[in-house]
């Protein structure tokens, strides 16, 4: 939660890359990338000073102490190396918003690669590197990201120094880093907030959730897991839409901004709903996956239970899928445009105002996990119809994020 809020925030730097290379503004997006360093920087220094906080939350969560030992080794390693999270953001913010995102891609992937082999290695131990256990899933962590961010931040250092980004002579009081710096703050912190609270919201919703049962507990995180694997490809169309909106308003084309939109909408829609009609078609293999690997506490769970609440939860699941697309994708395309304060607005109002209480409610007088799940639908339809009419009738056709 900490990270990301930060992530967040360095990440708003490839919104101002799209919009000056909309505009046509080599030297704006050179900047940006620059504006984005000196975030990474200052969100350095503050994760390194939210370490003993994190270890203070750990002292008051009442776990084993053995398990608050390997909590606390994992958090401070993550912690101290979360800069580099931070600066792969801004540097993949540079080619993202230039539409690049396909260099990105393989530079996570060969990230992810060595993330996997470090964990191999670390973790258990080969040869003459002794097994570190969680400490080595930090240590693999942090490495793979330090990789990609050093990578990233190389090859746009490489593109800024080329030619055609090389500043000309007045181009640095045309621009301002310092305005530019003070516009990504103010325009980033509420997309950080947003991300930060929105994962708050969750863990509390999770936390209540472990206090059904164990077997609806697995049930439910089996659900969570196949649902991410749902509305992960849509935070690529969010990512997209946001680039392309970003785009168009730095070309002075809000028309064409939100055609773009509307059409990563239509594309995730049709995703989306194809995925949702896989998951339902094969939901009872797909419930074996986790019956058979583990989640069933050493045998102990029953089966046909199990299978009966896991297609409840994924029913009501697919019901709240095409809802959440649209507001996902919808809040990604705000943010490209600069309407970052409403999109946590709506977010806060909604999760905090709405959604927790009624959790709570339900827990207190009717603590099943359908009816816990349930309250999902009424989250995730009110956040659809605000982003909606946000999207349709708000004033984001007249925010300029740049001159």
């Amino acid at each position: 939660m900490f990270i990301c809020f930060f992530q967040s925030v360095v990440a708003y730097s490839g919104t101002f890359v799209a919009q000056y290379h909309g505009a046509g503004d080599a030297s704006g997006e050179r900047r940006s990338f620059f504006a984005g360093l000196w975030l990474t920087l200052i969100s350095a220094l503050c994760l390194w000073c939210l370490i003993p906080v994190g270890g203070w939350i750990f002292n008051l969560a009442g776990h084993a102490a053995h398990v608050v030992v390997r909590e606390k080794a994992y958090y401070d390693v993550v912690m101290l190396g979360g800069f580099a999270l931070c600066g792969q953001m801004a540097a993949s913010g540079y080619f993202t918003g230039r539409g690049h995102t396909r260099l990105v891609f393989w530079v996570n992937l060969s990230g992810n690669a060595l993330n996997v082999l470090l964990d191999w290695v670390l973790i258990f131990g080969c040869g003459p590197v002794p097994a570190c256990g969680i400490s080595g899933a930090a240590w693999a962590t942090v490495a793979a990201q330090l990789f990609q961010m050093a990578v990233l931040c190389l090859l746009a250092w490489r593109d800024c120094r080329a030619a055609r980004c090389a500043p000309r002579h007045g181009e640095a009081r045309e621009v301002g880093l310092r305005d530019l710096f003070m516009k990504m703050v103010r325009y980033g912190v509420p997309a950080g907030v947003y991300a930060a609270l929105n994962l708050l919201s969750f863990a509390v919703f999770v936390l209540i959730t472990g206090k059904v049962g164990d077997m609806a507990f697995a049930v439910s995180n089996a659900a969570f897991t196949v649902n991410y694997l749902l509305i992960a490809p849509i935070e690529g169309f969010s990512v997209a839409g946001g680039i392309l909106v970003g785009q168009r308003m730095g070309a002075d084309d809000p028309v064409e901004a939100g055609r773009a939109g509307n059409r990563i909408v239509v594309l995730s829609l049709t995703y989306v709903i194809v995925a949702s009609a896989s998951v339902l078609l094969f939901h009872r293999p797909i419930i074996d996956l986790f019956l058979s690997g583990g989640s069933a506490a050493s045998g102990a769970l029953d089966a046909a239970a199990f299978h009966a609440l896991g297609l409840e939860l994924f029913l009501l699941m697919v019901a709240w899928q095409c809802f959440d697309t649209v507001d996902v994708v919808l809040s990604g395309t705000l943010k490209g445009a600069g309407d970052t304060r409403f999109v946590m607005i709506w977010m806060l109002a909604c999760a905090f105002g709405v959604w927790l209480p009624l959790v709570f409610a339900v827990y207190a007088w009717h603590p099943t996990m359908t009816a816990l799940w349930g309250t999902m639908i009424v989250y995730v339809v009110l956040m659809f119809v605000g982003t909606v009419w946000r999207w349709t009738r708000g004033p984001w056709r007249k925010i300029r994020l740049i001159a």
